[in-house]
């Protein structure tokens, strides 16, 4: 009995101090005294997404949420799904796709840096949308899917019914229509089967990506007695950055992540990441402003970090009772 052996320990050395976690008891001057009960978890920390769901994935338990069943739209998430079907069609990854203008943003004429006449592999098209969420590069996956975009979108709804997403719908690959709409709980679930997927989870934590492409440019030449204007095809090298910055700032154990943002989603943040020795799953949607989804998930990993820990300390001090 553990109660006795620390009875007898302490009388052998009277001296001898003995540090015990709160909520057992302690032996002082040879009597036993009841210490402090474990702090009460920790509150829920404010968090300025609209709904937000933090899975144990372990045992599948909710450790924190906030409106997780809330049906919303959700912008470029919707690219892990995209991304699963083109590997699901099992087509060759070293295929050259051109950019054509059928895969011009015309919703919300959003940039690119992928002009028309663009040629890379499915793989570098693949990387582009998942890391830089380039539009353009999800939309030629789309396209060059077997059957078509049409069929590609057939095929993510398809997945999302097989993976129990019961209130997710989507009507393009991009995400760029608020009619891709999901919750946070349907969410969850596509996070853990793209993070399922060796590829995904290598190139959604990629940092940097960089491609060489050839470029037609203008080059204004000068003569005796006029000017003119040739295209040169030009070599150039072109960096790409991962859209989340817990994934460049290398802080944080991630397995998975993507953002997305349109006016109507709001800013949004998925990710499968370890903290404190616990895997997670964390959807944060409809964040306000430019950096509230990466305030939130500091939030959201200091207050896991506090609840493991509230939980280590219990779990001790129940291991010192008789």
């Amino acid at each position: 009995m553990k109660w006795i052996s620390t009875f007898l320990l302490l009388s052998v050395l009277p001296g001898l101090a003995i540090s015990v976690p709160a909520g057992a008891d302690e032996v002082v001057g040879g009597q036993l005294v009841a210490m402090a009960e474990p702090q009460p978890l920790p509150d829920q920390p404010r968090l300025s997404a609209l709904s937000v769901l933090v899975l144990d994935e372990a045992t599948g338990s909710t450790l924190l949420d906030k409106n997780p069943d809330l049906e919303t739209p959700i912008a470029s998430i919707s690219k892990l799904m995209t991304a699963m079907v083109v590997l699901d069609a099992k087509q060759p990854m070293n295929e050259k796709l051109a950019v054509t203008d059928a895969d011009v943003d015309k919703l919300r004429h959003s940039s690119s840096r992928l002009a028309v006449g663009t040629v890379l592999t499915r793989a570098q098209m693949f990387h582009l949308a998942l890391i830089a969420s380039e539009n353009r590069a999800a939309f030629a996956l789309a396209r060059n899917y077997p059957g078509g975009e049409e069929k590609c979108i057939q095929a993510m709804n398809r997945k999302a019914k097989a993976l129990g997403m019961t209130h997710t719908v989507f009507e393009d690959p991009t995400g760029l229509t608020s009619h891709n709409q999901s919750t946070a709980e349907d969410l969850a679930k596509m996070v853990q089967a793209a993070a399922g997927y060796q590829v995904i989870h290598e190139i959604t934590t990629t940092a940097h990506y960089q491609i060489t492409r050839t470029a037609r440019v203008k080059v204004r030449q000068r003569h005796a007695h006029h000017r003119s204007v040739v295209w040169r095809s030009v070599t150039q090298e072109v960096a790409f950055n991962n859209t989340n910055p817990l994934v460049r700032e290398g802080h944080w154990d991630i397995g998975l992540s993507k953002t997305g943002f349109i006016n109507e989603a709001g800013h949004c943040l998925v990710m499968q990441a370890k903290i404190a020795s616990k895997r997670v799953v964390i959807v944060i949607l409809d964040s306000m402003g430019k950096y509230g989804r990466i305030n939130d998930a500091k939030r959201i990993r200091q207050w896991v970090e506090a609840h493991v820990k509230h939980n280590e300390v219990a779990s001790a001090a129940s291991d010192l009772l008789p």
